[in-house]
């Protein structure tokens, strides 16, 4: 997960996948990297970058961590409060 200047863990509400596909977005953003780039640094083919980041329902979850990790995150599930 990504942590905030404290070393807190900072998290993000997801309802769907179309969060998810925001924030990595944004996230490869930030970072200068294009698609291509991107997917070449977290190993996964481009096509995947593509279709996560438009929100397909049916991306493989393994690959899914895969580019979070390049990104210094990580999915987790948590009690509701």
């Amino acid at each position: 997960m990504a942590e905030d200047t404290t070393g807190t863990a900072i998290s993000y509400p997801i309802g769907t996948l179309i969060d998810i596909a925001k924030e990595i977005v944004a996230m490869r953003k930030a970072t200068g990297l294009t698609q291509a780039e991107f997917a070449l640094r977290a190993g996964v083919g481009l096509r995947f970058i593509r279709e996560l980041e438009h929100g397909k329902p049916t991306v493989r979850l393994d690959k899914v961590n895969q580019v979070l990790s390049l990104l210094g995150c990580e999915l987790g599930v948590r009690m509701k409060p």
